[in-house]
């Protein structure tokens, strides 16, 4: 019973990646805002689903973050994000991908490179 359970599981969690990788969202900070250890500033920006667990900001500059999928209930009208206040700084903590019931738990970034 645990193996069924456990593969239900990996089967949902690999579907909300399947429909996160194959598109790319727009986000818009209106105040700047903290993505893993990068300060991005207020604009819109290119969210992109880079592999399981990892994606892609792009802006002026890419930025990269781990992310846990989590798949909601109800879908999202729209894409959305939240921010928490700490240390001062906003720090985006979810990305919710409109037109899906997927959200993106932000975690430590994975790479940072400026171009």
């Amino acid at each position: 019973m645990q193996r069924i359970v456990a593969f239900v599981v990996a089967v949902a969690a690999l579907a909300a990646f399947a429909v996160a990788a194959g598109k790319s969202y727009t986000i818009t900070l209106f105040s700047p805002a903290v993505v893993g250890a990068t300060e991005l500033k207020p604009g819109d920006y290119t969210v992109k689903m880079v592999d399981a667990n990892t994606i892609m900001i792009d802006g002026k500059a890419e930025t990269r973050s781990t992310v846990k999928v989590e798949t909601v209930k109800d879908k999202f009208a729209k894409t959305s994000i939240r921010v928490v206040d700490s240390d001062g700084k906003q720090h985006v903590q979810e990305i919710r991908l409109g037109g899906t019931n997927t959200k993106l738990v932000l975690g430590e970034p994975s790479t940072n490179a400026g171009n």
